[in-house]
């Protein structure tokens, strides 16, 4: 047998790893890539890099004190609908309650949004964010006193807390007077009470009254 047949009889002889690289043998067809990798490491994932843009804070703070589920009767049946109530303010002295309704939770919610958008009121406080008189109101059962408490922070519960809170109104204490457990009653008559305040740090009965002496002087003649 000459040397030419030899050489294509012997088996070839596996070529040696490169330095720095572990050979991998294994069936796996992905061997020699994890080899090259440095084992079963995974190579690093690209995360997407993020855009200059950031979130904008929106304007109004937005929280649902109630939502429920109503049922209308019509002709083919019952139809459900949601209706849902949210208290809006920017924590600055403005503040609103809306009332929304619709087949869909998160649309309720928008037009709830914009009805208290739509009736934002504008809260006239100290330079505390205090308020400077007691005030009572009523809106329908509901009855709510507010009075100013120096030191004391927020002391409140029920839907007046949401809307003192969202008002950016601070040491006041609220008492419901009612036994009403509507939420949105409750809220829409902190509304009235915070609209009540008046600019000169009086109550309004005691303006009135003193806007009625004025008006009618009293006469010296005997």
């Amino acid at each position: 047998m000459d040397d030419t047949t030899k050489n294509q009889i012997a088996p070839a002889t596996p070529t040696a790893a490169p330095a720095g690289v572990a050979a991998n043998f294994s069936n796996d067809p992905r061997g020699d890539r994890r080899g090259a990798m440095g084992g079963n490491r995974r190579p690093p994932s690209r995360r997407p890099e993020r855009s200059g843009r950031e979130r904008i804070k929106p304007e109004f703070d937005t929280k649902i004190i109630n939502i429920r589920r109503v049922t209308r009767v019509a002709a083919g049946g019952r139809r459900f609908s949601f209706s849902v109530a949210v208290v809006s303010g920017d924590r600055k002295g403005k503040v609103g309650v809306g009332l929304g309704k619709a087949g869909d939770t998160s649309l309720a919610i928008d037009k709830a949004t914009r009805d208290a958008k739509k009736n934002m009121i504008k809260v006239a406080l100290l330079p505390t964010m205090s308020i400077p008189h007691a005030i009572e109101a009523k809106y329908s059962s509901a009855v709510v006193t507010m009075m100013p408490a120096k030191g004391r922070g927020v002391v409140a519960g029920s839907a007046v807390r949401n809307v003192i809170e969202l008002a950016g109104i601070k040491d006041v204490v609220a008492k419901l007077r009612s036994g009403s457990k509507n939420k949105l009653n409750i809220a829409r008559a902190t509304i009235t009470a915070l609209s009540m305040i008046s600019k000169t740090g009086k109550p309004a009965r005691f303006v009135n009254r003193v806007s009625s002496r004025e008006a009618a002087p009293v006469s010296n003649s005997k």
